[in-house]
């Protein structure tokens, strides 16, 4: 009896671990998502991954400047639209950094970062009828680098 007890326990956790694991590969999926939508001009995975009420605010800072310009805002509408236009020559390089890094999943909401070629993204996610989504958005360009 001991042993079926201990064996139910053990399923019961591996079982868990699955579904956490597979939780942290969805979220880190709806962040990929996001990221390649912009870098392989694929506005279609903005959609799948970006939940229309997104709140997206950021801060540009010229390559040659040491100033961030005033706070910007963007709705899931101009993410869209962006999508489908940002690397759309193709200027993009081959290396262009994509790093996500996944800090939080709970059973309704995530937290994340994208270093990408504009800067860092922080993410807050949250799962909606099964299917996790981007529903905030946090960015600044790379910070100045000290030479």
């Amino acid at each position: 009896m001991k042993h079926l007890l201990l064996i139910v326990c053990l399923i019961a956790m591996s079982l868990n671990a699955t579904a956490q694991s597979s939780d942290k590969d969805l979220v880190y999926a709806a962040i990929e998502d996001y990221v390649d939508a912009l870098y392989l001009v694929q506005p279609e995975r903005i959609q799948r991954s970006v939940h229309p009420n997104l709140s997206k605010k950021g801060f540009s800072r010229p390559k040659d400047k040491t100033e961030y310009g005033p706070e910007m805002t963007m709705t899931y509408q101009q993410l869209y639209d962006l999508a489908g236009k940002w690397n759309a020559k193709g200027k993009l390089p081959k290396d262009a950094p994509k790093k996500i890094e996944i800090f939080d999943v709970q059973d309704k909401t995530a937290v994340g970062k994208l270093t990408a070629q504009w800067g860092t993204d922080y993410f807050h996610l949250a799962k909606y009828d099964g299917k996790w989504m981007i529903t905030n958005v946090l960015w600044q360009s790379h910070p100045v680098r000290n030479q």
